[in-house]
């Protein structure tokens, strides 16, 4: 039995390369699954703490005054553990700064075996939302007494290892020999405890009903979905009354739950609409329900009705709402299960005939793509549905990704193992379920596409509808980019490769040559087209230049572009007809191995004949959206962004529809019997016109309108403050900047920190942060900032929920779609109203459409548009019936602009104070 030495160290900073020093050490030695012996000492560092390991410790300057220098307790360590797996968490970080100590001590650098359980964790625990030990020990219900002290967080990784060992003896055979023939370019020295596992795997029957092999790949046995049906009797203003005041009714369900009466309104308006067969907008304010209040009736009406509806969401959060909490509860109610299926598009599924033909191929691999197959492997005895999504793959993994999804699995599918497929499975379930639920972008794309998508419906619900025109015209557009481009002529380019077709019985050398030159002809044009749109767009850089949200200059193709239109248009000409080159070695190595399909035993053909199709219609595709993309159109904005930071061929091609309303009327509103669409901000100045105007329904008569205001006591609970004193953005940004940090400052002491600060513009949240860096204390104040601070949003928020007192800014996604309830929040700034900036491509042009047409941009499109923001950004702050706090907002045209008061009527009712910064701040401390 091995001894482990579970290690953790706290330090000054994260590279022993910059003389960053060893603070804390905590040791814990296990031995036959026992703790054996634990070590734990403060470090004197030698040099001063950093506020920030202050901050995310609690070790101060004065605790370790008397701490021993780590030369003086080096022999007891060394001694501990010389003998020992080390296992840390991060294994590199934490051995890295020992052994750097113990040289610097004069001794020999250690070269233990080694465990390093993130890496474990990652691939025996797949599915965990995090792997940060903390989000990890959470996960997984293991007591963190003291997270950033060295020996409470040695002690938790002992936990997880023991966790991790046994979860390796849960896995079948098969795939425990899949993971050893790779397991020797991992970092952890695991083999000695797979092959173990092996063996006890080997005897192991019971696990046999567990799972099924497909491809010589174990995976979750499918399950089989015995549905008792159950009728429901009543009408449904009787059985809604039962559901919402019955015995058996939401009371009993849902845990605290309040009964609210536009919940029940609602329900009765979403029903009403699919029963009559018209479309609607229903406005819900936040606390409403909604989500409950449309489910009850999308389901009754389903069941009673025997007809399968569709719910869209924007947000896979959302989704998972639905699925994990919203549907238990009305299975609950229904007394039977719910025929429901989670539907995404083709790249989301993982295709087991791919990944078995790329798990054969590991001679090569990096740590990255080991890694992923092995997480894939374990995912695979876990996954009932095969989506991408329930894990998080490393960088690389995601490339890797691209050539095992069930987008490269063509018509070569249906020749054998037909239903050996994810996708097909999600298909079939799609099929049978009472309700479907999938996201803007598919639907969307099913609107557009010539290829059915999304099984037939004529019911849909569409919630966070704010969402669907600018998704619409996404889809309706075309989104290119230089680096996506040349990742799939690579993935070509591995297509056309000797190696690949050497197990192949057919003379495909001539294609394989003709291909593979004809792609770095495609590479070369690509990258002389990119470089030329880069050049032209830096040259053209002014300081006024429009740029987008993340901080990319903008170029907006206009007619007077004739010149730089018909190069780039010349340019790209030549890079299609190697493109369409490409495309017809594809189709000829295809004719050459398709005969092969039908006697072929292994599945390499019909891998090889899959990816073939699929490169062949990826060709078609980039041909179809870039062979008259500089061609100018006056229905179409087109617009070029580039990184301007970046390297020099760092492009990005878009273009969206004028006005989508006209589409959206001819594909969704005119083929569907009804469409209800929901989300918390429709309205503006409590009218839909807005709305029906961007979406296409605005002449409609029969349409359901209804806005149900929010439950929540907004009165008690919110107090609205906008500053006099602020100087004027126009005449002096910096100045404003400043004004704004300083601001932000002041109100973090009256509040704890605690605040959301949300910016329209990336360059001014850019400037903000760097300046609050120089005068916040770590100590006092954590900052984290989006597109600085690293991370995803979730990231992010959770970063910021962790500390006490901190600052979150924000822009773009920031605006709606983050919920941080109850004391996490007690402040939300925004900075600015958030009007699109003007010189936007897609608004410049809208802008001008309207003009022709005799309408005032404003009042028709910038003020509505930027209201519904406003709206979104203002929701932020109350998220239940408890929470309470301040919005603050930073910009005097809400009181003395004509158009503010629009602004004020678009928001629930509360107390607006007008008056001098400091004065606000002194407010807001009292009432807080």
């Amino acid at each position: 039995m091995s001894t482990f030495a579970i290690v953790d160290l706290e330090t000054t900073g994260n590279s022993s390369s910059k003389q960053d020093r060893i603070l804390e050490i905590g040791i814990v030695i296990i031995k036959q699954g026992q703790v054996i012996e634990e070590f734990s000492s403060l470090v004197y560092p030698e040099r001063e703490i950093p506020p920030f390991i202050t901050a995310l410790t609690g070790i101060q300057e004065e605790d370790i005054i008397h701490a021993p220098l780590f030369s003086e307790i080096a022999e007891d360590v060394y001694q501990l553990v010389e003998d020992c797996y080390i296992v840390a968490h991060n294994i590199e970080f934490d051995l890295g700064f020992l052994n750097e100590e113990f040289i610097r001590c004069g001794y020999e650098a250690l070269h233990n075996p080694i465990i390093d359980t993130v890496e474990l964790a990652r691939i025996f625990l797949p599915g965990s939302p995090s792997f940060k030990l903390g989000q990890l020990a959470d996960h997984l219900n293991i007591g963190h007494a003291h997270p950033h002290r060295a020996l409470s967080d040695a002690q938790v990784t002992a936990d997880l290892l023991t966790l991790l060992l046994e979860e390796i003896h849960t896995l079948p055979e098969r795939t425990l020999t899949h993971i050893l023939k790779i397991v020797g370019k991992l970092k952890s020295d695991v083999r000695p405890f797979i092959e173990t596992a092996v063996e006890k795997a080997r005897y192991n029957q019971s696990s046999h009903d567990q799972y099924e092999v497909h491809y010589g790949l174990p995976i979750k046995k499918q399950p089989e979905e015995l549905y008792e049906t159950k009728d429901v009797e009543l009408p449904f203003n009787q059985w809604i009354m039962e559901a919402y005041e019955g015995k058996e009714s939401l009371k009993k369900i849902v845990d605290h739950y309040e009964e609210r009466s536009g919940q029940r309104q609602m329900s009765e308006a979403v029903y009403q609409s699919l029963d009559e067969g018209r479309h609607a907008l229903l406005e819900a304010g936040a606390g409403t329900g909604k989500s409950l209040a449309y489910l009850l009736s999308t389901l009754y009406y389903s069941v009673t009705h025997n007809e399968r509806l569709v719910i869209a969401t924007h947000t896979t959060a959302l989704q998972n709402q639905l699925l994990e909490e919203e549907i238990p509860r009305m299975e609950e109610l229904f007394g039977r299960p719910i025929k429901v299926a989670l539907y995404k598009g083709k790249r989301h599924y993982i295709s087991l005939l791919h990944f078995s033909y790329e798990l054969d191929r590991s001679y090569y691999d990096n740590y990255d793509i080991v890694l992923t197959k092995a997480m894939i492997l374990v995912w695979l005895t876990k996954t009932s549905t095969g989506d991408i999504d329930e894990i998080q793959l490393p960088s690389s993994g995601q490339q890797f990704w691209h050539k095992i999804s069930a987008e490269q699995s063509g018509g070569a599918m249906s020749f054998n193992n037909k239903h050996a497929s994810y996708f097909q499975w999600a298909e079939e379930r799609a099929e049978r379920a009472d309700l479907l639920i999938t996201n803007h972008s598919l639907l969307c794309l099913d609107l557009i596409s010539n290829e059915q998508r999304l099984p037939a419906y004529d019911r849909v619900l569409i919630d966070e509808a704010h969402h669907l025109e600018a998704i619409a015209s996404r889809y309706f557009g075309i989104r290119l980019n230089y680096k996506e481009l040349q990742r799939q002529l690579t993935q070509f380019n591995d297509l056309f490769h000797p190696a690949v077709f050497k197990q192949i019985d057919a003379d495909v050398k001539k294609q394989i040559q003709q291909g593979s030159r004809k792609v770095e002809q495609a590479k070369e044009e690509l990258n002389q087209l990119s470089r030329y749109l880069f050049q032209k767009v830096k040259a053209t850089r002014k300081r006024s230049q429009s740029r987008s949200d993340i901080g990319r200059a903008q170029y907006l193709l206009k007619e007077t572009d004739s010149v730089f239109a018909n190069t780039s248009d010349e340019m790209t000409q030549r890079f299609l007809s190697n493109i369409q080159a490409v495309k017809r070695e594809a189709i000829a190595l295809m004719e050459l191995i398709g005969p092969l399909l039908s006697i072929e035993q292994n599945g390499d053909v019909r891998v090889l004949y899959s990816r073939l199709e699929t490169n062949a219609s990826v060709c078609e595709t980039i041909i179809d959206q870039l062979v008259h993309y500089f061609v100018l159109d006056d229905n179409v904005v087109k617009w070029i962004e580039i990184d301007v930071d970046g390297a020099s061929n760092s492009v990005y091609l878009y273009s969206e529809p004028l006005n989508v309303a006209g589409l959206l009327q001819e594909r969704l509103f005119l083929t569907k019997k009804s469409v209800v669409l929901t989300s918390a901000t429709l309205t503006t100045n409590g009218s839909f016109d807005y709305m029906k105007r961007l979406i296409g329904v605005a002449k409609w008569k029969d349409l359901y309108e209804l806005s149900i205001p929010s439950p929540y006591d907004y009165k008690q609970r919110v107090r609205l403050m906008v500053p006099n004193d602020f100087p004027n953005i126009k005449e002096d940004p910096e100045e404003f900047i400043y004004s704004i940090s300083e601001a932000i400052y002041s109100i973090a002491h009256a509040t704890k920190g605690r605040m959301l600060v949300l910016f329209t513009s990336y360059d001014m949240l850019r400037k903000t942060y760097y300046l609050l860096k120089d005068v916040i204390n770590p100590e006092e104040f954590m900052v984290f900032a989006q597109g600085i601070s690293t991370g995803s949003r979730d990231r992010l928020r959770k970063n910021f929920q962790t500390f006490d007192q901190s600052i979150l800014l924000g822009t773009s996604s920031f605006w709606e779609g983050v919920d941080i309830p109850g004391d996490d929040l007690s402040c939300l700034v925004i900075v600015r109203l958030p009007f699109q900036p003007p010189d936007q491509p897609l608004q410049v042009m809208r802008d001008y459409r309207l003009k022709q047409q005799g309408q005032s941009p404003f009042m028709n499109h910038s003020l509505p548009q930027a209201i519904i923001r406003f709206k979104q950004g203002f929701g932020r702050l109350i998220r239940s019936t408890t929470d309470r706090g301040v919005v603050f907002v930073c910009d005097h045209r809400l009181i003395e602009a004509k158009y503010g008061r629009h602004f004020l009527a678009s928001i629930p009712d509360v107390p607006l104070m007008y008056k001098s910064t400091s004065t606000l701040v002194q407010e807001m401390e009292k009432w807080l």
